[in-house]
């Protein structure tokens, strides 16, 4: 039986699409932050030595052209010349050349130290207040970035909500398609891509095409079935007219019998194959309800015929009262096939046949006997819907059957021989 295929959960293709794209931009405005992050930080060296070595010409100029000349510290701006005012432990060590983000006297500066023929300088600027504003223009190009992805990722998903509602529009047609109505379509919609529209146009083809397939299958299941069924019943007919004669030998009776027998089993069999054919719905409705323990002793009765070259008996286990709706005559023909198939696999013994109250019909036979490896064999047959070579037809179509009615049929093996098969009806 074959068990229906659940998709894993996938992301929506809107989704995947707004992940790719925002990714992308995400992406790109990093690289834009880290660029510009970078230039920013090459031009603010060249803008301090370039602003800090023209102090310090300016100061050598002033000292050249006058010998009294004495530097005045202003604002944030800073001088230290060599066997003047003590130098700060954090300029000691530092080399010639521009120093960034120096920590001096508790504020961040920018330093500019060179050798000149008065010995070492050290042109010390404060930048707290400039890294402040620094930090803020920063923050804002950060903020104003996640804002444009934001409004960007809104507007993405607006505009791919618009453009996949098609696509969902498609697919709750399709799932809305039932295989029991003709003439169903798809919609086509004016507004809709070239390539929907294709999308749309070929799939209603395919159900053109595959209504024509089913049109020209059920006129040959129709045609077939009469001409099959229309000798079986005069068969049966013509059984039971040569049965109801009193001066019929008992040889003859016999085998009349056994052609009656046959004739029905026959007509079971094209019922089971027209079943099959039909919707599981339709079938529902020309359901009846069936006294399971009334059915299962004149089931037994007519299979007895079997048993008659065999030293082999069919017991009937106490039946409880159960009730279940489907179809009489595929529930009469699926038990007796089983009941046929335990006969058949069987030498002699007892078949015991029982009945539980959740409407489980149980078939224990003392045959042969099933190994695990057959009844998994059975199983995977079943489940990949293969035919079961060397167990006739019968049981292919109970197990089709079963399966196309929501019953449950099962096979184990008995211990030390023989099989129990069960089928579970829905009551």
């Amino acid at each position: 039986m074959q068990m229906p295929m659940t998709a894993p959960p996938r992301a929506s293709l809107r989704r995947r699409i707004m992940g790719w794209v925002l990714t992308y931009l995400a992406c790109v405005s990093i690289a834009i932050l880290l660029g510009g992050a970078l230039i920013n930080e090459r031009v603010e060296r060249l803008v301090w030595t370039s602003m800090l070595s023209a102090e310090l010409e300016h100061f050598r100029e002033r000292s050249r052209n006058d010998a009294d000349y004495q530097w005045t510290d202003t604002g944030g701006t800073r001088l230290f010349l060599p066997n003047q005012r003590p130098w700060p432990p954090e300029l000691q060590s530092l080399p010639p050349g521009l120093h960034d983000d120096i920590p001096v006297a508790g504020k961040l500066s920018v330093v500019l130290v060179e050798d000149g023929e008065r010995g070492r300088l050290a042109l010390v600027e404060d930048v707290s207040e400039f890294n402040r504003y620094d930090d803020s223009i920063l923050a804002l190009i950060v903020g104003a970035t996640a804002f444009v992805l934001l409004i960007l990722g809104l507007a993405l998903a607006w505009a791919l909500g618009r453009a996949t509602r098609p696509l969902q529009r498609i697919a709750d047609d399709i799932a809305g398609l039932r295989p029991d109505q003709p003439r169903q379509r798809i919609s086509m919609l004016r507004h809709n891509s070239r390539e929907l529209w294709q999308i749309s146009e070929k799939f209603n083809e395919y159900l053109d095409r595959n209504e024509a397939f089913i049109e020209r299958e059920r006129t040959f299941i129709n045609s077939a079935s009469h001409e099959l069924r229309t000798p079986v019943t005069v068969m049966i007919g013509a059984s039971e007219l040569a049965l109801a004669q009193t001066d019929l030998s008992a040889r003859s009776r016999g085998h009349m019998q056994r052609v009656l027998s046959t004739a029905r089993e026959m007509d079971d069999l094209i019922g089971m194959l027209l079943m099959l054919g039909k919707d599981p719905a339709r079938v529902g409705r020309m359901s009846d309800q069936i006294a399971l323990d009334q059915l299962l002793p004149e089931i037994v009765k007519q299979h007895l015929h079997l048993t008659r070259d065999k030293q082999l008996t069919v017991t009937i286990a106490p039946l409880p009262a159960c009730d279940i709706i489907a179809p009489h005559a595929f529930v009469q023909a699926a038990i007796g096939n089983l009941l046929r198939n335990a006969i058949e696999n069987s030498d002699s013994g007892e078949i015991i046949v029982s009945l539980l109250a959740n409407a489980t019909v149980i078939i224990d036979d003392p045959g042969h006997g099933m190994s695990p490896d057959q009844i998994s064999r059975i199983y995977s047959r079943m489940a990949r819907g293969e035919p079961m070579p060397g167990d006739g037809i019968g049981l292919e179509l109970i197990t089709r059957l079963s399966d196309h009615l929501g019953w449950k049929l099962e096979f184990s093996a008995r211990h030390p021989r023989g099989t129990r098969a069960s089928l579970r009806f829905s009551a």
